[in-house]
């Protein structure tokens, strides 16, 4: 259906005035005030989830929940033993596009192979939280499945966060861990074989994206997304 061309006549008096609009744009707002005021949404959770004519919710006391494939913040993934998976490989710091990671790696003593990092900083004022380095990496040993945000600060430097800071949440084991299948002269023979014991095998058809970040996977939210028939 074509539009109707209306001509483009030149404003009257009344139109020059600007006092339809305004008074249109006031009786805007105060139908959304007074709609705000006297609607308020209840708590409740089966009522939450009900179309109400006001979407103003009740924060800290009433949260919407975050999507499937939110990008919380940044967390260091533990091994049994406390220490942190990761391996020092400068994989997450050389795709990040913010250069947001530093890293500074020192050898595992007893173990002329494996490495460790000996400070880990992300910088959380410069993430633009695009998940790269939970992708690339080889270990799972980075993630941002916290679902929290980054805290508050008044300084920039309360924003870098170390590897005492992100270090945290459960163990993880894999069976193909190098510290568990080499020896790893460096950890007490008692503890490494229940670190054996408790590592979970490696999905062999799952990707490592899938497999190594568990709730943040775009495989998987596109696998949903077509069950829903979205």
């Amino acid at each position: 259906m074509p539009y109707k061309v209306i001509e483009d006549s030149p404003a009257d008096f009344r139109e020059r005035l600007f006092l339809p609009e305004v008074i249109r744009g006031v009786g805007i707002i105060a139908k959304q005030f007074w709609r705000n005021f006297f609607l308020q949404r209840d708590p409740n959770p089966d009522i939450l989830l009900r179309k109400t004519p006001t979407v103003t919710i009740q924060y800290p006391e009433e949260k919407q929940p975050y999507p499937p494939g939110y990008r919380g913040l940044h967390r260091l993934v533990p091994r049994e033993d406390g220490k942190p998976r990761c391996v020092a490989c400068y994989m997450c710091a050389t795709v990040c596009p913010a250069q947001c990671i530093y890293i500074e790696a020192d050898e595992v003593e007893g173990d002329p192979i494996e490495k460790y990092p000996k400070r880990f900083v992300i910088d959380e004022l410069r993430c633009v939280v695009c998940g790269f380095c939970v992708e690339a990496c080889p270990k799972d040993a980075i993630r941002m499945d916290t679902g929290e945000h980054a805290p508050p600060t008044y300084t920039r430097e309360g924003q870098l966060l170390d590897e005492k800071a992100l270090l945290r949440g459960a163990p993880v084991s894999y069976q193909y861990d190098p510290w568990l299948r080499r020896g790893a002269t460096a950890v007490d023979p008692k503890k490494l074989e229940e670190m054996r014991q408790r590592a979970k095998p490696f999905p062999a058809g799952a990707t490592d994206e899938l497999s190594q970040t568990p709730g943040f996977s775009v495989r998987q939210l596109a696998a949903e997304a077509k069950g829903r028939g979205a």
